[in-house]
């Protein structure tokens, strides 16, 4: 079956004892046992429950996936990868990652004796000499969150199952339908389902996809130990975001292309960073790997009081926290989404005061330019 078909179908089968075409809301604590040994597969919610099993098992199809673990948002799916590190293990990660990976490597998983070292991997040399003996694991973000900086899946993938290294892609920028890192040999791709697979801001969560039964057996024994499986009714709402994620993200990817080229002549704008453009370095690359650009475009306004005066006057657009709803969503990474990476290394990995992150909705396109264009001649 093709992608859409799968997207509706693929775990979200018509409820097998009254045939309604959408599955019910488990919203149940625990399960009755028949009796001592036998039970209808449910036990209690924490470890599992129907509305769980049939997302992981749409997500799991979507990303050709061996298997898929829903979590409670992106950042608990991506700590239940980690937890497959031991003290003393170093992994490689993409140098701008998203402020909150930073976060939870720099100041909490390290207290548990891991080490990371964050690169250009975009650069293969920089990846090969950035590991070390006890170099477990190259964790990818591509593009990157906010610098749009693509990565070569293929290549990297290759490098690091030459040294029998776990490659690891965070693939939420463009979703499995634009992108799909286990084709290109990557071992377990995490997403925030807050973002493009859920699509409606309404609700968070993550996912862990993996490519081999033990790599599913320990992220299971991650989730249900850990406690933090996605619960019913967060399941039931990102179930019904997957069902429109191909038409909504071919008008994510048509909005976006058309906001960058606005965005790439305009006088007010000193620099715009997006994969669809030719002038991105990795253009190429990207075009190889991936179905499309996506919505996610990043643009510098220079100094920080240019780009304040531009997000206090957007009207349509909206200033907030996180991207991929079906409104169009702006911030400033630097004192938004990326305010826990201290100042310098902001600037050494390129997040300048004034760069300005845009995740493009799907409303008609000409009301989305208009917002910009307003605005920036406020500036």
């Amino acid at each position: 079956m093709g992608f859409s078909t799968d997207a509706i179908h693929v775990g979200q089968e018509p409820d097998a004892l009254t045939g309604s075409i959408v599955a019910p809301i488990y919203q149940t604590s625990t399960y009755v046992i028949e009796e001592m040994g036998k039970s209808k597969g449910y036990d209690y919610a924490r470890t599992n429950h129907p509305n769980r099993k049939a997302l992981e098992r749409t997500i799991a199809k979507l990303e050709g996936g061996h298997a898929a673990y829903v979590f409670t948002s992106g950042m608990a799916a991506i700590d239940a990868v980690f937890r497959l590190l031991r003290p003393g293990d170093h992994t490689i990660l993409s140098q701008s990652v998203y402020g909150g990976v930073f976060r939870i490597t720099t100041q909490l998983l390290v207290q548990f004796g891991l080490e990371f070292s964050y690169v250009d991997t975009s650069n293969l040399e920089k990846v090969r000499q950035a590991i070390k003996p006890n170099t477990k694991m190259i964790y990818v973000e591509t593009p990157t969150n906010p610098t749009m900086i693509v990565t070569d899946l293929a290549a990297v993938a290759k490098l690091g199952h030459g040294r029998n290294l776990t490659v690891v892609v965070d693939n939420t920028f463009l979703s499995p339908y634009l992108q799909q890192p286990l084709a290109l040999g990557a071992d377990i791709v995490v997403h925030s389902m807050t973002k493009f697979l859920n699509g409606h801001s309404d609700c968070t969560g993550g996912a862990v996809i993996v490519s081999t039964p033990e790599q599913a057996q320990k992220i299971y024994f991650v989730q249900r130990s850990a406690g933090a499986g996605l619960a019913p009714m967060d399941c039931f709402l990102v179930s019904r975001g997957v069902k429109t994620l191909a038409v909504r993200m071919d008008r994510h990817n048509s909005n976006g292309m058309a906001v960058a080229n606005y965005l790439a002549v305009h006088p007010k704008v000193k620099h715009v960073i997006f994969p669809g453009l030719a002038s991105h370095p990795q253009h190429e690359i990207a075009k190889k790997q991936q179905r499309g650009f996506g919505a996610m475009i990043s643009f510098d306004l220079g100094p920080l009081e240019s780009a304040k005066k531009f997000l206090n006057h957007v009207r349509l657009c909206s200033l907030a926290e996180s991207l991929g709803g079906v409104e169009t969503l702006i911030s400033l990474p630097a004192l938004m989404t990326h305010a826990s990476i201290p100042p310098e290394i902001q600037m050494q990995i390129g997040i300048t005061q004034g760069l300005v992150r845009l995740s493009v909705g799907i409303e008609d396109i000409e009301d989305i330019i208009a917002d910009l264009d307003q605005a920036l001649a406020q500036i």
